[in-house]
């Protein structure tokens, strides 16, 4: 099945909810990245709540995220649009730890429990909006209910979850997020409360076939409205014209420094793991049009 992620209302307006299947998006990010099962399941919750937020925007806005924890992972960062473009990398992707006390993927002791998350919108302002949260878990949902709540003032309920099988391919990923908004009412809260600690794990539900319709209506039942529909995809804006302007830049010492120094010059992209090669002719093609000494 192809990805899907849905944006709705339910319970007559006063939920806002969204949902995901993020399989393909996540085996990409595997692929191109390499990643080990543990940095697989993190990067891939966090490349599913970044889906799911982008949807929140309008237009050309986009987002990053950032989750800067004290585990081996190092950084985890992933851009996000409203048209459901994802990309994103880890710094450390070959990272895998033994299974949790649940017998699950240890995604906390990968991300460590003591750091921050970052996000960054750009909305077309003049300054971007930023929120910052500090980790109070690592396993990343956790961690985003917080930043939505604190930073955002959106009670919010979010799930994310990513199986990988023994070979380290991706089973199944997906998520949801749903917000609270004004007018729910104290008997609607507490049983929106029950449903969320009843359900099942999200890939639980993805692996019986279930939909991002199914797993939302899991929660809310069936006073469930869908507005928007879309298949959230990875996509990188990397291109080789990208990385010329960027070495004429540097200036012409510089240019002149690589030719002499290695004959050529290997630029890599960190969020879709393509190199870009740049031989000495190029070099000195690059250096002629360089307006800095």
């Amino acid at each position: 099945m192809k990805d899907e992620l849905i944006r709705g209302t339910a319970w007559n307006g006063r939920l806002r909810v969204f949902a995901a299947r993020t399989t393909a998006l996540v085996s990409e990010l595997q692929r191109r990245h390499d990643t080990f099962p543990t940095a697989t399941a993190a990067l891939g919750r966090t490349a599913t709540v970044a889906a799911m937020m982008g949807v929140m925007l309008k237009g050309n806005e986009k987002l990053t995220i950032q989750v800067a924890g004290d585990g081996p992972l190092g950084k985890i960062v992933v851009d996000a649009n409203a048209e459901g473009v994802v990309r994103g990398y880890v710094d450390d992707p070959h990272v895998h730890l033994p299974s949790n006390s649940q017998g699950k993927l240890d995604v906390a002791g990968a991300v460590g429990s003591t750091g921050y998350l970052h996000v960054t919108k750009d909305l077309g302002l003049k300054e971007p909006y930023r929120g910052s949260v500090p980790l109070i878990s690592g396993e990343l949902a956790e961690d985003f209910t917080l930043y939505f709540a604190d930073s955002e003032q959106s009670p919010s309920a979010v799930g994310l979850g990513v199986l990988v099988d023994t070979d380290n391919s991706v089973l199944h990923a997906g998520g949801f997020i749903v917000q609270v908004m004004p007018g729910l009412e104290e008997a609607q809260l507490v049983r929106l409360e029950q449903a969320v600690s009843a359900m099942p794990h999200v890939t639980a539900l993805l692996d019986q076939g279930e939909t991002p319709e199914g797993v939302l209506r899991f929660l809310v039942g069936d006073d469930l409205t869908i507005h928007q529909t879309v298949e959230p995809v990875f996509q990188c804006n990397c291109s080789r014209e990208r990385f010329e302007k960027a070495l004429i830049t540097l200036g012409k010492k510089e240019i002149k420094n690589l030719i002499e120094e290695d004959g050529q010059a290997e630029l890599h992209c960190h969020f879709c793991n393509e190199k870009y090669t740049f031989d000495a002719d190029q070099l000195e093609s690059l250096h002629s049009l360089s307006d800095r000494n």
